[in-house]
């Protein structure tokens, strides 16, 4: 694709990531005082995450096995209380061990 035809698609895109933005704050003049829509536009930043991280995790590795093992360690890590960084790392040696394991046999 050249330089030329790529630019619409650049401006298109441009245009409507501004447009989602800058939409609410035009339409909402305003502060939001329902509770069900607070807690709603609470979660919409973690449900998103989860849901491009989640398929992420599954096809990250060599196999599924592995992955469902570095992301239950990742689960039981971060459910004990432990920080973001000791559960990625507790993840990857769940993963890595997986791996040779899975060579070994």
């Amino acid at each position: 694709m050249d330089f030329m035809s790529f630019v619409p698609y650049l401006i298109v895109m441009a245009g409507v990531t501004y447009l989602i933005r800058v939409i609410p704050f035009v339409l909402i003049n305003k502060k939001i005082e329902n509770r069900f829509i607070n807690s709603f536009l609470y979660y919409i930043p973690y449900t998103v995450l989860s849901a491009m991280t989640f398929p992420a995790i599954l096809y990250a590795t060599g196999s599924m096995i592995s992955a469902a093992a570095g992301l239950l360690t990742a689960i039981f890590i971060a459910y004990k209380g432990k920080g973001l960084l000791v559960v990625a790392i507790g993840a990857c040696l769940a993963v890595f061990i997986v791996e040779v394991l899975m060579m070994l046999l």
